[in-house]
């Protein structure tokens, strides 16, 4: 078993701090959170997903009057609500978890019965692999597109919501991926509501050792006993559980109606290659790298480790696969950010470049290819792209499953 001290350690490193980017920006404004978060009723969709659980640790601490978790996913909404159970925390009366989906019929009855002044959904399809297919990407449309539509629609015609959040990425700035395109369609998405219900929302990095991301695989490959692969030209931003919490705390509930929020990083000092990572990673556990030229040579020596060598095998390669963005961004050149509100926190408003009608030119496109008998990926990527026409898509013939 992986020690957590050790992963903190990697965290502390690859992130150069030893406590939270936000520190400060929430000794500021905790007065302000308390009055805002201790009178309020909370639903949180998605809440037990890495992001989401994180979030909901930071927001009970300041005592919502209600608090209730959905997520799909019945055994980890279970361990998040162990967690906060185990925890100094004191929740409050009205505290529920049901593990429900948004955009299902049990949500569609549960909403006719609550009403909540402030509404967060992390549901997402994270991954640039699922969008590898038609029938994964559908579904990440449905997940972070439609199903964000028909709520919002839905509670355009509910005045007790006060603001909605939905978790966004930096991969919706100038996307490569078609994941990433979904982000920012969200994002527009919210534009076409944002008259009737106040939205604001968060970019931000990669959460390190989250659930399915890269560095949890590290954490899965050494206690399997298993070749660790990672690409050299693949640089990002990493932040901790606690940091991804924290800043979507401060959107949520300081945040004006349209604001992005997202944390300063240097890319000189902050954007750090995977591949160094895993060096790191396995340096703190007292291994060193044996790299090998390719997959086969370094999973064929994964078969004849020998954990008392303090050797482990490695592939590090140049990606090529489909999606792949080589580094990060929060904003275009274009758009006006304000870098003073916070310490650090930088606030974007938005204010789509895309016209309402060609949003929903896209959803009609969408649900055209639904009442279809067969899908295409190529006319599913066509539909996003009218919303999302700085969409960067080049397909590459090659996606991550067809690798380690």
């Amino acid at each position: 078993m992986v020690s957590h001290s050790i992963e903190d350690t990697v965290i502390a490193k690859i992130t150069a701090r030893k406590r939270s980017l936000f520190t400060e920006d929430l000794e500021l404004h905790s007065i302000e959170l308390l009055s805002l978060v201790r009178d309020s009723s909370v639903l949180v969709i998605g809440a037990a997903g890495s992001v989401g659980g994180a979030f909901v640790k930071q927001l009970a601490q300041f005592s919502p009057k209600r608090l209730h978790l959905i997520d799909i996913s019945e055994n980890n909404l279970v361990e998040v609500v162990r967690d906060l159970r185990c925890s100094d925390i004191a929740l409050p009366d009205d505290f529920c978890a049901l593990p429900v989906a948004l955009g299902s019929i049990e949500m569609e009855c549960y909403l006719r019965n609550f009403k909540f002044d402030y509404i967060l959904n992390f549901s997402a399809l994270k991954h640039v692999r699922s969008e590898k297919d038609p029938y994964s990407l559908m579904r990440m449309y449905n997940t972070n597109v439609y199903n964000v539509h028909t709520l919002l629609s839905r509670l355009a015609e509910d005045t007790c919501c006060k603001k909605f959040f939905s978790v966004s990425s930096d991969k919706a700035v100038n996307p490569y991926s078609v994941m990433g395109a979904t982000k920012i369609f969200m994002e527009r998405i919210h534009l076409l509501h944002a008259g009737r219900v106040p939205f604001s929302t968060a970019r931000f990095a990669n959460v390190a050792f989250s659930d399915g991301s890269l560095l949890h695989g590290f954490r899965l490959r050494i206690q399997k006993k298993q070749a660790i692969a990672a690409p050299t030209d693949t640089k990002r931003y990493f932040i901790s559980h606690e940091e991804a919490g924290q800043l979507c705390l401060l959107s949520c509930f300081l945040g004006k109606n349209r604001d992005i929020y997202f944390p300063k990083l240097d890319p000189d000092a902050h954007l750090v290659p995977f591949s160094e990572i895993a060096t790191l990673y396995l340096k703190e556990l007292g291994y060193e790298p044996e790299v090998f030229d390719n997959e086969d040579d370094a999973r064929n020596a994964s078969f004849r480790l020998n954990t008392e060598s303090k050797k482990w095998p490695c592939y590090f390669f140049t990606s090529t696969t489909t999606g792949e963005k080589p580094f990060e961004e929060f904003y275009t050149e274009t758009d006006v950010v304000d870098t003073d509100s916070y310490k650090s926190i930088g606030v974007l408003n938005q204010h789509s470049t895309v016209e309402s009608s060609t949003v929903l030119n896209a959803l009609e496109k969408m649900e055209a290819i639904k009442r279809k008998t067969q899908w295409c990926k190529e006319e599913i990527v066509e539909a996003i792209h009218t919303a999302v026409p700085e969409l960067f898509h080049v397909e590459k013939g090659r996606n991550l499953d067809q690798g380690m």
